[in-house]
């Protein structure tokens, strides 16, 4: 009994570790880095498309007592680009 709990808490954590973690995009040969809050306006290109990683979030939450990864994960990479942002949702429209 143990060992299957055990088992499952680390496919757990393996799972959320495969969740967190935004990556970099190459659009239209530039490179587009993640962003967070602290860094918004350094790294923010309002020509692309950016979604949350919601992996970091959840890492955010689970590693809040160590005050450095929150930090890190909402500060430094909230946002993913994903793409070219074409305009075709107005902004602030509900989907």
């Amino acid at each position: 009994m143990k060992t299957a709990s055990l088992l499952m808490v680390l496919i757990f954590c393996f799972m959320i570790m495969m969740a967190g973690c935004g990556n970099t995009k190459i659009i239209d040969g530039y490179e587009y880095d993640t962003y967070g809050l602290i860094n918004r306006s350094e790294k923010r290109n309002l020509d692309i498309r950016y979604e949350l990683i919601v992996g970091n979030v959840v890492w955010s939450v689970i590693l809040v007592e160590t005050i450095i990864a929150p930090i890190y994960f909402l500060g430094f990479s909230l946002y993913e680009p994903v793409g070219v942002d074409d305009g075709s949702v107005p902004k602030g429209a509900i989907n």
